[in-house]
């Protein structure tokens, strides 16, 4: 029984409590008493120190209640008799010590977790225990099963099930009741060495951040977090409309503070209870815990077992509608700050449903009538929400009340389960009931601030949240076989995280078991409001209808009787009807804030328009211009104007220092007097005035942006390289694009600009650079307005006739205009983007993709998207663990970044609120009800800034008066701008941007501003600049030269026309319009003011774009900006920084807000001094004395080192308590002392602060403090002094420019402070509170029942949680994108790029531009062999044969011709060259090559031409059906044949294979149709046709299945053709799958292993046996036999494209690209084609042409790649089979000493592919004993025979082929180098290496042969003699003495056959040892052969 619950009753007497509340109530008279129900549902809290104890454990723990009932006495049962009772010990008498038991191993049961006890009388040590872990909680706080299940570790004792029983067992020795929550604190762990220690505290929901110790008070204390808990601090609250000072505090409450120990925690001091606090309706803390009594009496007076008022139909326990800040964004919460969830000045929701109707909604009968005047009398505008049931007829004066169906549609939503509960079998998962959700309501409400607007979006949650929970068990038990399998971790419905509105430790009512009755609902409502006051006030009884409720209503507003409500809820229940309810809103700051937000953006501009236009803002003007009892503005401003011609007294250095001491206290300025304004002639300064430090880096592209570029890339390849056929990149050949930007001309310049400087157009279109002017990018670039549907328009006819051209339409910004074009607005302007892009015709065209690029994607993000989630993507991230993975030189400062600031305990408060600012405003708001807040802002904005430029001159006698006029952030801003020109040569200086949505408000200001400069004489320090979309930017004269001086332009006509432009020129940038359009700013932007912007439109993406203006990339070189390091350059600030914030109340709040222990925090800036403990408000005198704060010194320059706390706090705290005295009735309640100052105003040692003489400033590294006004915290930073940090050039303010130093430094955001508040806080998830927003207007919640977003989602998470969970609404262009039956409808060519704003977006896409053209012009472009003839001899004859144009070639004059038997063709260069006795060779030779050369030939890159042949990467439209791949038809099924044929030299049989594809079947005929294959049938040689090629195409191949050219369809430009690929037996598969419509000739195993000669011969003889058949079937046809035609084409797999030469009179010839069915038809069409044996092409060169005007057409030698071969009368010339290299050669030479003719035509030329992969020249030679290829030289391809020798598993003819090629100078040593002794080979050209000649001679009878009469030779070669060689024969030659024999025979005995028979050994003289083989194994039939020398 020993269990604790939240909602114990803590007494069981109601009276004594009642009269305890009473008493409190009576003793002070600044407390609200706290509700008796809270005191009797209480649940015990202490705020957690850092180190996770709470404060005082020990003293707490025995305190007992927390209510001012006295505690319950609790006796322990005494120990039994002989006991061990000593502490540490248990019963049992074992020690249970951590510090003993530590090493101790431990058998811990599964299930069981070790937990360490705190026990109250042994506070340094921690008790062991194991406790079940099913009664522990989860890292969260949930899921702890009531009761206990715990184990003794000491004596081993099991099964306590009680933990009073367990703690007794364990003697605690407790005085108050045993509490597991209590006393199990720590998870226990062992450690790497082993031991036994304390790990993380048990999260126990209540007692983690146990807060509501302050008495009796009223203070806001659910402050919880998942990480370290807040502590709290007391402030002042907001200044209550109408005065400037926070309410008195009673002095009596200020003495106690100074007597509290100060218990450091966080660096903070907890505030003890007894501090009082201001009443409530001094708007001071927040409001009071809103308690829920039990729905009867309470509890049962004894508890059952398992009695829980988590789980009890009876209890209705505090419900959890307190909405504290997380701790990751407030450290210190301020008694004020009561913005538990954020200030919520507005609503979240669409604002479409915020349209509300005042239609009648009711039955007849029942109306309500509005009273006149209401407005004029109440100075407010009701706002009505419609709740349950209709709303009443609203009749009068309907123009002075709102309605909105908000709040209805939040309630419909939430009752509405989602489908995967509906079906869940007999569900017990009922939705919220009406009466819940209207209890929630009213909670929700109670616990606002009075400045917080309600939020629907958090009630919504507040809905789920106690849906989830009184449905865990359900909702858990459905969801465990699903999360994983359909939704991942993230997408699970439940999440039990919390809320960001609701505390962990509170639970929400159960109303699952007993539903709330309609009855009890108007009395615990109004239970529950009674807790608050008058701010909610609850009609429920005694009214029949929601009529009499709203008239009710309305009487009292007129009445002023609802002065203090700022909601009323009308609830009726009327038995036997539905319960209905509405809520009213008459708080003024809710009315104003929630009727601007039912505005749409543009409606509000017009409002703001109407306002200004018709004067109803002029009283407003001149209220602002008075200023009190220091004059009227304009007056002042006169003054100065007659005074600017005299110098400023300021300036004068014999100012002594007490003057100017005051003047420094009064006034925080720079009073560098004349400085400020130079005249004109200061302002222009002189040529030496450089600045080194200046450089302008926005047009280089970085390493990031080209990694996005690529992975644009790959992604467009991706979807290319799909089976879907969407985009057919090898079609293209060129890029075009058009980028499509928002209707702004600064985004439209700067994005030409970028297109311009990063020469993308060059690359593209080729242009020269020089002749390009940025008007010609302008083509390129589009404003989304009207004009840009005629450019769109003549895109889509360009691409319609370019289908060669992909056309890429990049819509930049894409989030602005997503509203669909039937929903467009009258003007035009919207709905363009779905009128122009998700037309039919750029959705359809094949050569259009589109490239939507946003920072924030989410509204292209929902269920009905255009985009694929696989098409997305996302921005990388540069930093991984702080590694730059990019190699950057910047760093990127966005959104998340300047959050993580505001929460980082950092030094740098980069985003802050303005609370002077801020009461102002609202002191205003309530006197001009009418105005729009925006008109009133903006209004005192301009104020301020104008008085802070008038105090800043120093012009105006008197200006130290004007400082209280104005912010102190005002006032440090126009100070930096002031002072940063001067200080830098070049004046450089900073930007200011002051954004002012309302562009007819920013013209007043721009105004406003102007004047005020130009009477204070300031034009030539500072621009003003009017920011407006629709305008081109405006410069001034002076402004613009200034800005050329620095970028070195030349051009007279120059002007800046981005905001990039303006890099360094001190400026106010005023940015106007409904929301920025993607305007880049530069790095000098040093304050982003977004003071002025709405507070009413809270989407994520709205809020996020606007922080998006201050997004910035730091220089890497510094440290990261959120982490400075000390001496970093993010330290250092500049002189003009003067002062922290003056937000008076959120010190703590606003920066560093989670706790770092106050080491950590003097380690983000070590050299702070002492905070300020009071900065002032505006109001405050500004006389007042400094003491003890200004005597504090910075510390000493060694002390670069973090340092202790002492030394900083080290200053005597009384004393400042005492000081603080005097003035405390000024500003409310003090700070507290020891808090660290949230702004870094760090001091650099060349800056002084106030440096009001020109005296030389003497360089320390810490200046002595000088004297400062209260309106400055004061603080200091010292410079490290570590090198580099006191370089010369900063020694001297003149030599140092502040520019240079703020560009490593992000802006500074100042904010309204509503958004502020929602901004910096955090949900459950730690994301910030606005990612949880609805992520843009136009699209809505798919459900209420949706997770939060996780901290831990990736981009791409997001984008499926937005996929799932969002969808558009009907005015979205996506709304209409469903297709019944579909489950997507993505565009195929669509791509969405998004990346944080600023970061480089715009470079990236540019340079995918480039490289996709790149990669196109890649693609079509090939390596192409560019080789010039080789062994051409010097002395060519001049005779001209044949004409140039001659179409063919003349068999008589063919036969005079003599045959060249060089060899001219490059490839060859590493061959013997053949004799020939006209050719006399170079003197040099030729370069040795090396064997895999083919690699490192020269090459030049071609562009395909549409006659190209393609591989099996190309694809389109055109030969899908060539290639079988269209998925429209069938995969083309192929018929395996087998074909016989007989040949001589086989001796055998051979079977060869063709795989004939069905639709091939006709170029075949068959014994019967899919019988036994007969031939190929062969078309006569009189048929002729267009359309067809009679020869059939051979192409032989091998590994290269990808990469051969097989694809003939351009090449044959749609010609019939019969193309056949050979291949090996073993490659047939992979072919047959690549080339699915190929016929394949499949090879015999036999010839796995053999050469291309093989192949070849193979094809040769199978086509001469087809060629008989054919006759013998034409015959049998009754036809001619020989008009068959005889011819086939040997073509190898590297031919791409082929050429002709056109001869052209005036340029002489002319190559160009033609197909080769041109070229085919060509030499079919030729005459005399029977005569010839053998013709072929030319191989292309670059040079070819060159040199030789008159070349031949037709020419007599070899011929290689590219054959028309006649099979016929080649009959009896074979190809070598056996052959691996050149027997393209030797079947030439055999062919033509045959008498055949050999003609080629040099008309043409065929161009070669450098494919490195496969083919017949890449066989590796490897050892038979592994497959791993090794390293053998040419000498060990042959060995002696019978020798154990390494045997190598390679072919015997590859390995004597290479061996001769390698060594023949050894073999043949007299003809190395020696061409006029050649060696003879007989009947074979065989390959000796370039060394040695060859010389061939053919034994046949009647062959062609040189003339060999003188000739001496060095050499014979006798490869596999046949009968033609005779002894007669050989004895014609005559060889040189010594000359080298070499036989070559298949075995031993054949070479002695060989020997004898040709009586060799009469004049060759052999050794034995002459006699090799090759290195094969027995099996593998080596070759043999012999050597011998000439006698």
């Amino acid at each position: 029984m020993g269990n604790s619950y939240a909602g114990q009753l803590r007494t069981t007497r109601f009276e004594e409590v009642l009269h305890n509340s009473i008493e409190a109530s009576l003793r002070s008279n600044t407390v609200v008493p706290r509700p008796v129900f809270s005191q009797l549902y209480l649940e015990t809290e202490q705020p957690l120190a850092h180190d996770g104890r709470t404060e005082n454990d020990d003293e707490d723990d025995e305190e007992g209640s927390e209510s001012n009932s006295p505690p319950i006495p609790y006796q322990m049962k005494p120990p039994p008799e002989g006991s061990c009772t000593t502490d540490g010990f248990c019963q049992a008498g074992r020690d249970l010590r951590l510090s003993s038991l530590a090493s101790d191993p431990f058998d811990v049961p599964t299930g069981f977790m070790l937990v360490g006890v705190k026990s109250p009388s042994l506070p340094e040590t921690l008790l062991v225990c194991a406790v079940d872990r099913r009664f522990l909680p989860d890292e969260r706080g949930h899921n702890a099963l009531l009761g206990f299940s715990g184990n003794c570790m000491g004596c081993g004792e099991k099964g306590f099930r009680y933990f009073t029983e367990f703690s007794n067992h364990i003697n605690l020795k407790l005085s108050t009741q045993p509490k597991k929550q209590k006393h199990l604190k720590y998870h226990l762990y062992r450690n790497n060495q082993g031991l036994l220690v304390k790990g993380a505290p048990i999260f126990w929901r209540g007692h983690d951040s146990r807060m509501r110790r302050i008495g009796s008070s009223l203070l806001e204390g659910h402050v919880t977090s998942d990480e370290q808990p807040p502590n709290i601090t007391l402030t002042h609250p907001p200044h209550t409309p109408g005065s400037y000072t926070g309410p008195h505090v009673d002095p009596t409450g200020l003495p106690q503070i100074a007597e509290v120990p100060h218990s450091l925690t966080n660096g903070n001091h907890a505030v003890p209870s007894s501090i009082t606090q201001p009443p409530l309706n001094q708007s001071g803390p927040g409001r009071p815990s809103a308690t829920v009594p039990h729905a009867n009496n309470g509890p049962p007076k004894k508890r059952h077992k398992g009695w829980s008022p988590e789980s009890s139909a009876n209890s209705l326990p505090e419900s959890a509608v307190k909405t504290p800040p997380s701790s990751s964004t407030l450290s210190t919460l301020p008694v004020s700050s009561a913005i538990t969830n954020g200030v919520r000045s507005e609503t979240a929701a669409p604002l479409s449903s915020l349209q509300g109707s005042l239609t009648p909604l009711s039955p007849p009968g029942l109306s309500v009538t509005i009273p006149d005047q209401l407005l004029h009398t109440c100075r407010l505008q009701p706002v009505i929400f419609k709740g349950h049931g209709p709303l009443p007829q609203l009749t009068g004066n309907v123009s002075e009340v709102l309605v909105s169906s908000l709040l209805q549609s939040c309630y419909l939503s939430s009752q509405t389960l989602p489908r995967v509960y509906q079906h869940y079998g007999p569900s017990p998962i009922q939705p919220l009931s009406t009466e819940m959700q209207i209890l929630l309501t009213v909670y929700y409400l109670v616990q606002l601030g009075p400045d917080q607007v309600p939020l629907i979006e958090d009630l919504e949650q507040i809905f789920m949240r106690s849906w989830r929970e009184s449905h865990l068990s359900e909702i858990r038990q459905y969801q465990q076989p699903q999360t994983t399998a359909t939704q991942g971790r993230h997408y699970g419905i439940e999440t039990l995280s919390t809320l960001p509105g609701l505390p962990q430790h509170l639970s929400l009512p159960p109303h699952s078991q007993q539903p709330l009755t309609p009855s009890q609902l108007p009395w615990l409502a109004q239970l529950a409001a009674s807790s608050c006051g008058e701010s909610v006030v609850v009609v429920g009884e005694h009214i029949g209808s929601l009529a009499q409720g709203i008239q009710q209503t309305f009487s009292k507003l007129m009445d002023r009787r609802l002065e203090n409500t700022n909601y009323v809820v009308i609830i009726v229940t009327t038995p036997g009807q539905e319960t209905q309810s509405c809520v009213i809103v008459t708080g003024k700051h809710q009315c104003r804030a929630l009727a601007e937000s039912m505005w749409s953006p543009n409606e509000g501009l017009k409002e703001i328009n109407h306002q200004l236009s018709t004067g109803v803002a002029q009283e407003l003007i001149h209220y602002c211009n008075s200023l009190g009892q220091d004059g009227d503005m304009d007056s002042l401003l006169d003054s100065a104007t007659i005074d600017s011609n005299e110098p400023s007294p300021m300036s004068s250095s014999q100012e002594s220092s007490e003057e100017r001491s005051l003047k420094t206290t009064h006034s925080p300025k720079d009073t560098q007097g004349s400085k400020d304004s130079p005249g004109p002639k200061e302002g222009a300064p002189s040529p030496k005035d450089t600045c080194s430090e200046y450089s302008v880096d926005w047009r280089e592209v970085r390493p990031i942006q080209l990694a996005v570029a690529r992975k644009l890339l790959s992604h467009v390849c991706a979807i290319a390289d799909s089976s879907t056929q969407n985009l057919d990149l090898g079609s293209f050949d060129r890029v075009s694009f058009l980028i499509l930007v928002p209707p702004s001309e600064v985004t439209f310049q700067q994005t030409v600009l970028h297109l311009w400087s990063s020469g993308v157009l060059q690359e593209l279109g080729g242009l020269d650079q020089e002749c390009l002017s940025q008007r010609e990018a302008e083509r390129y670039v589009v404003k989304m307005d009207q004009s840009a549907q005629q450019r769109i328009d003549s895109l889509i006819q360009e691409a319609h006739s370019n289908s060669y051209t992909l056309y890429i339409l990049v819509h930049d910004h894409a989030h602005r205009d997503i509203n669909s074009a039937s929903c467009s607005s009258s003007d035009g302007s919207l709905g363009l983007v779905d009128q122009l892009l998700n037309s039919r015709q750029v959705r359809d065209a094949p050569n259009i993709l589109i490239l939507h690029v946003t920072s924030f994607p989410f509204a292209l993000q929902t269920q009905y998207t255009r985009i694929s989630p696989y098409n997305e993507i996302h921005w990388p991230s540069a930093f991984s663990n702080d590694v730059d993975l990019y190699h950057e030189r910047t760093r990127y400062f966005g959104v998340s970044e300047l959050l993580e600031s505001t929460r980082s305990g950092s030094s740098l408060p980069l985003m802050r609120c303005d609370s002077s600012f801020e009461s102002m405003v609202a002191a205003l708001e309530e006197r001009f009800p009418k105005l729009h807040s925006a008109v009133i802002r903006t209004t005192v904005l301009i104020q301020h800034y104008c008085v802070a430029l008038m105090a800043a001159s120093g012009r105006i006698s008197g200006s130290h008066n004007l400082h209280k006029h104005t912010s102190v952030e005002t006032l440090e801003i126009v100070q930096s701008l002031l002072t940063a020109a001067q200080q830098c040569p070049a004046h450089h200086g900073h930007m200011v941007l002051l954004r002012i949505p309302s562009p007819a408000l920013a013209s007043w200001a721009q105004r406003r501003l102007s004047r005020v400069r130009r009477q204070l004489g300031l034009e030539e320090s500072f621009e003003i600049i009017m920011g407006n979309p629709n305008q081109t930017l405006n410069i001034g004269q002076s402004f613009t030269d200034q800005i050329k001086k620095w970028l070195k332009i030349q051009d007279a006509d120059w002007v800046p026309r981005t905001y990039l432009e303006l890099e360094a020129l001190p400026c106010i940038l005023i940015l106007s319009g409904a929301e920025p359009l993607g305007e880049s700013l530069p790095r000098s932007l040093k304050y982003c003011d977004l003071r002025v912007i709405s507070c009413s439109y809270l989407q994520r993406t709205t809020l996020e774009q606007e922080l998006g203006l201050a997004a910035y990339l730091v220089k890497a070189e510094s440290r990261p900006p959120h982490n400075p390091g000390p001496g970093s350059d993010q330290l250092e600030s500049d002189a003009e920084k003067l002062s922290s914030t003056d937000n008076e109340e959120e010190e703590g709040q606003e920066n560093g807000d989670s706790p770092l222990s106050s080491s950590q925090q003097l380690q983000s800036c070590p050299d702070s001094g002492a905070a300020d403990p009071f900065p002032a408000q505006s109001t405050t005198s500004p006389n007042v004395q400094r003491g003890t704060v200004d005597s504090i010194k910075s510390p000493s320059p060694s002390q670069t080192q973090p340092q202790p706390a002492s030394q900083t706090f080290s200053y005597p705290q009384p004393a400042l308590q005492h000081q603080i005295q005097p003035h405390v009735q000024s500003y409310s309640q003090p700070q507290h002392v020891s808090q660290l100052q949230p702004h870094p105003q760090i001091q650099s040692q060349n800056q002084p602060l106030s440096q009001t003489t020109s005296q030389p400033y003497t360089q320390t590294p810490h200046p002595p403090p000088q004297p400062h006004p209260p309106a400055q915290s004061r603080r200091q930073h010292s410079k490290s002094t570590s090198s580099g940090s006191l370089s010369p050039r900063a020694s001297s303010p003149h030599l140092s420019c502040s520019w240079a130093r703020g560009v490593s430094r992000p802006p500074s955001v100042l904010l309204p402070r509503a958004l502020y508040d929602i901004i910096t806080a955090s949900d459950s998830s730690g994301l910030p509170r606005c990612t949880s927003f609805l992520p843009h207007m136009s699209v809505a919640w798919a459900s209420s029942f949706r997770p939060l977003l996780s901290k831990m989602m990736t981009c791409t998470e997001q984008s499926l949680y937005y996929r799932q969970w969002t969808v558009p609404r009907s005015y979205h262009m996506d709304s209409s994108n469903r297709t019944e039956g579909r489950s997507d409808n993505f565009h195929p060519r669509r791509l969405l790029l998004s990346g944080p704003p600023q970061v480089g977006k715009t470079g990236a896409y540019l340079h995918f531009l480039g490289i996709l053209s790149r990669m196109l012009i890649r693609l079509m472009e090939v390596d192409i062999y560019d080789e010039e003839d080789i062994n051409y001899c010097a002395q060519a004859e001049g005779v001209q044969y044949h004409p140039s144009n001659a179409r063919w070639p003349s068999p008589d004059i063919m036969k005079t011709m003599p045959f060249d038997y060089t060899i001219h063709d490059p490839k060859y260069d590493d061959i013997s060259s053949v004799y020939c006795p006209e050719y006399k060779p170079s003197a040099e030779g030729n370069p040795l090559r090396q064997e895999d050369v083919y690699l490192r030939r020269r090459t030049s890159r071609i562009k395909l031409s549409k006659y190209a042949a393609y591989n099996t990467y190309h694809h389109c439209e055109q030969c899908h059906q060539y290639l079988g791949f269209n998925p429209r038809y069938q995969m083309y099924e192929s018929t395996l044949h087998a074909f016989t044929f007989t040949h001589l030299l086989l001796g055998e049989e051979i079977q060869l294979y063709f795989i004939i594809p069905k639709s091939k079947e006709h170029y075949f005929s068959f014994s019967q149709p899919g019988g036994q294959l007969e031939s190929m049938r062969l078309p006569l040689t009189s048929d002729w046709s267009p359309d067809c090629i009679k020869s059939p195409i051979f192409t032989p191949t091998t590994g290269r299945h990808e990469h051969g050219l097989f694809n003939l369809y351009h090449a044959m430009d749609g010609a019939s053709h019969l193309h056949i690929l050979v291949v090996k037996e073993y490659e047939m598969a992979v072919y047959k799958k690549y080339w699915p419509n190929h016929i394949m000739l499949v090879l015999p195993t036999v010839f796995n292993g053999a050469g291309i000669g093989a192949a070849h011969f193979l094809i040769k003889e199978l086509s001469y046996h087809n060629l008989e058949l054919e006759r013998s079937r034409r015959l049998e046809g009754g036809g001619p036999a020989g008009d068959v035609w005889p011819f086939i084409i040997l073509a190898d797999d590297s031919c791409v494209m082929w050429n002709t030469v056109d001869l052209d009179s005036r340029s002489g010839s002319v190559e160009h690209a033609v197909s080769l069915k041109q070229v085919l038809q060509h030499m079919e069409a030729f005459p005399d084609l029977a005569n010839y044996g053998l013709c072929g092409i030319r191989k292309w060169s670059s040079r070819g042409l060159t040199g030789n005007p008159k070349r031949e057409p037709f020419s007599r030698g070899h011929l290689h790649d590219f054959l028309l071969l006649n099979v016929d009368r080649s009959q009896n010339v074979q190809y070598d089979q056996n052959r691996f290299t050149c027997h393209d050669v030797d079947f030439t030479l055999r062919l033509h000493s045959a008498g055949l003719l050999v003609c080629r035509f040099n008309t043409f030329s065929v161009m070669k592919k450098q494919i490195a992969i496969g083919g017949y020249r890449t066989f590796i030679i490897k050892t038979k004993m592994t497959d791993v290829p090794t390293s053998v030289g040419p000498s060990q391809y042959v060995c002696a025979p019978d020798s154990k020798h390494l045997f190598l598993a390679t072919p015997a003819q590859l390995l004597l082929e290479k061996y001769l090629q390698h060594t023949s100078q050894k073999l043949f040593p007299l003809s190395t180098k020696n061409y006029t002794h050649p060696v003879l080979s007989v009947d074979c050209y065989v390959n000796l290496g370039t060394e040695v000649t060859v010389c061939f001679v053919s034994s046949r009878p009647h062959s062609v042969n040189i003339s060999t009469t003188g000739l001496l030779f060095s050499g014979l070669l006798l490869c596999f003699a046949d009968s033609f060689v005779t002894p007669g024969f050989l004895k014609k030659f005559t060889f040189l003495k010594g000359a080298t024999l070499c036989v070559i025979g298949a075995d031993r005995s054949s070479l002695r056959q060989t020997v004898g028979r040709l009586e060799l050994e009469e004049e060759w003289r052999f050794r034995l040892s002459d006699e090799f083989q090759t290195a094969n194994a027995k099996e593998d039939r080596p070759l043999f052969f012999l050597t011998g020398k000439h006698i």
